[in-house]
C-alpha cells in the first residue's frame, strides 16, 4: 500500500506508547485517524496532538476485549471518516511473572486484550474491508516475545506467539484481496507497558494485588516510541511481513532457529 494520504486508519491502544507514535506518523502521512483506548485522557492528548497540527482524527473509547465494543468502533469509524483502508490491532497488555504464579483471572485478563483483542479487530473490520475492494493494510503488534521466548514472561509470551501466528496465517488469506498484513515485533521501547495493572478490570483483579513481579534484564536499548512508528510506515508502504525494530535481536533468533534447524533428523 505505497500511498496512505487520505485513506482512514485505526488504532487501538492509541492514547499512549508505541500507538499513539502510529498514530501521529499515519496522521503526518496524511491519513484521518481513529484513536480507540480505554485511557480517555490519553486519546484526548493524542487527538489534540494530531488535530493541533491540522490532521483529522477521531477518538473513540473502546475495550477490545469486548467483540461489541469493538464492532460499535467500526460502525462508528465507517460513520465519520468512511471507509477504514489501515487497521492497527495494536492494543496491549503485559504480565510479569513465572507460569506457575499465573491465576485464571490472569489468564483471562491477557488472553482478552493481546489475542481476544486482536481477534475482535478481525472480526469486525477485515469483512468490511474486502467489501470496499480497494488497497489496505492490517498491523498486528506482537513483540519480540513472540518469536523468542523468555522466563518470566510465560503467558506474555504465548499471546504474542498466537499472534505472530496468526499475522502470519492472515497475510497468506488476505493476498487475494490485496491487503496487506504486517506482524510488528519490537524489543524494548519507552512505554507503560509494565503499568499495565492500571488497565485491569476489576472483575479479573487477584486478591491481594498482582503476582509476583521479578527484576527483568531487558537486551538492547529502549527505542523511542516514535522509531517504531517510523518502521511501522514504512512496513506499510513495501508490504513487509515482519517488523523488527532492535539489531539486537538477531543473535536470539539465530540462536532459536539454530536449535530447530539441528532438531529437524536427516533421514
Amino acid at each position: 500500500m505505497e500511498e496512505i494520504k487520505g485513506s482512514t486508519a485505526v488504532v487501538t491502544g492509541g492514547a499512549s506508547g508505541i500507538g499513539r507514535a502510529i498514530a501521529l506518523a499515519l496522521s503526518r502521512e496524511g491519513a484521518r485517524v481513529v484513536i480507540a483506548d480505554l485511557d480517555e485522557e490519553g486519546m484526548a492528548a493524542t487527538l489534540s496532538a494530531i488535530t493541533s497540527t491540522g490532521g483529522e482524527a477521531a477518538a473513540i473509547r473502546t475495550d477490545v476485549s469486548d467483540a461489541q465494543d469493538v464492532e460499535a468502533l467500526a460502525d462508528k469509524a465507517w460513520s465519520v471518516f468512511g471507509p477504514v483502508r489501515i487497521l492497527c490491532n495494536n492494543a496491549g497488555v503485559g504480565m510479569f511473572g513465572g507460569l506457575e504464579t499465573m491465576t485464571l483471572n490472569d489468564w483471562r485478563w491477557i488472553m482478552g486484550v493481546n489475542v481476544w483483542g486482536v481477534i475482535h479487530g478481525l472480526l469486525a473490520f477485515v469483512p468490511r474491508m474486502i467489501e470496499e475492494k480497494k488497497e489496505g493494510h492490517i498491523i498486528n503488534t506482537a513483540s519480540i516475545s513472540g518469536l523468542v521466548p523468555n522466563a518470566y514472561l510465560g503467558a506474555y509470551t504465548t499471546t504474542k506467539y498466537a499472534v505472530v501466528g496468526l499475522s502470519e496465517s492472515l497475510r497468506k488469506d488476505m493476498r487475494a484481496y490485496r491487503i496487506g498484513v504486517s506482524v510488528l515485533c519490537p524489543m524494548g521501547v519507552e512505554t507503560r507497558i509494565a503499568d499495565a495493572e492500571r488497565s485491569r478490570p476489576d472483575s479479573l483483579k487477584n486478591p491481594g494485588g498482582p503476582a509476583f513481579t521479578p527484576s527483568l534484564d531487558i537486551l538492547g536499548r529502549l527505542l523511542a516510541p516514535e522509531q517504531v512508528a517510523d518502521r511501522v510506515i514504512s512496513a506499510i508502504k513495501k508490504n513487509e511481513l515482519y517488523i523488527l525494530t532492535h539489531k539486537e535481536s538477531l543473535e536470539p533468533l539465530r540462536r532459536r532457529f539454530t536449535q530447530i534447524e539441528h532438531a529437524v533428523p536427516n533421514e
